[in-house]
C-alpha cells in the first residue's frame, strides 16, 4: 500500500497498472513439494493481487485507467509437469475476470484485461526451479529452443493494443491463439492430446 501512496505523491495520478509477475516451477504434481506452490502462489498469484489491491483505489479515483494482469496460455488449459505454475495462472484469470466484471458494473472508467502470453523469449524458463533428478538446463533448452516463439517487444505492443481497445482477454502469439481455440472447441478434450506431448517431451527432460 505504501508503494502505491509514493507513486501517486510522486505523479499526482495513476491510469495504468501492469502486473507482470511470474516464476515457474516444473515437476509432477507427486515431486513437487508444498513448498514450490506456496512459492509459487505467493509470487505469481499473491503478488497480482496485493498490487492490484494496494492500486485500485487510486485507479478508481483517477477517472481514465486500465489493469493489465499477466496470466498464461497455462491460465487457460492444464499441462503435465505444470501443476504449480498452472494453479498460479488460473487463478490470476479467476482474480481478474471477477474484477472486470466488478468495474463494469460499478466502475466502467476502470478497464481490465488479463493477458495471456504463449512461449515468449524471456528468462523465465533459464531461472526456473526442477523436481528432484530432473535436468534444468534441458528443460530452459527445450523451451528456448521449441516453444520461445515471441520476442518481449512484440508482446509489449501486443498487450498496449489490447489495453487502448480494452479487452478483456488478451492472447500474446500464434500458439496462445492455437491453443485457446483448441480449448474452446474439444473442452476437455485436449488433455488427451497434453498427455501426448507430455509423454514425448519428457524423452527429452
Amino acid at each position: 500500500m505504501a508503494y502505491a501512496d509514493d507513486v501517486v505523491a510522486e505523479y499526482g495520478v495513476v491510469n495504468l497498472l501492469f502486473n507482470n509477475a511470474g516464476i515457474a516451477h516444473h515437476a509432477s504434481v507427486e515431486k513437487t513439494s508444498f513448498k514450490d506452490y506456496d512459492r509459487l502462489m505467493d509470487i505469481d498469484f499473491w503478488g497480482v493481487v496485493n498490487s492490484t489491491k494496494a492500486f485500485l483505489p487510486h485507479l478508481i479515483a483517477s477517472g481514465d485507467a486500465h489493469i493489465a494482469n499477466t496470466s498464461s496460455v497455462f491460465g487457460l488449459f492444464g499441462v503435465g509437469g505444470q501443476s504449480a505454475y498452472n494453479a498460479a495462472k488460473f487463478a490470476v484469470r479467476g482474480f481478474t475476470e471477477a474484477l472486470r466484471i466488478e468495474m463494469l458494473s460499478t466502475h466502467p472508467h476502470v478497464g481490465v484485461s488479463c493477458v495471456h502470453p504463449g512461449g515468449i523469449k524471456t528468462d523465465i524458463c533459464n531461472n526456473a526451479t526442477v523436481g528432484a533428478g530432473q535436468d534444468q538446463a534441458a528443460f530452459a533448452d527445450f523451451f528456448n529452443k521449441h516453444l520461445a516463439r515471441t520476442e518481449a517487444d512484440a508482446a509489449a505492443r501486443t498487450i498496449l493494443k489490447g489495453v487502448e481497445k480494452n479487452h478483456g482477454r488478451i492472447l500474446i502469439g500464434p500458439d496462445a491463439v492455437a491453443f485457446d481455440l483448441i480449448v474452446r472447441v474439444t473442452g476437455s478434450g485436449y488433455q488427451r492430446l497434453m498427455a501426448f506431448v507430455d509423454g514425448q517431451q519428457s524423452r527429452f527432460l
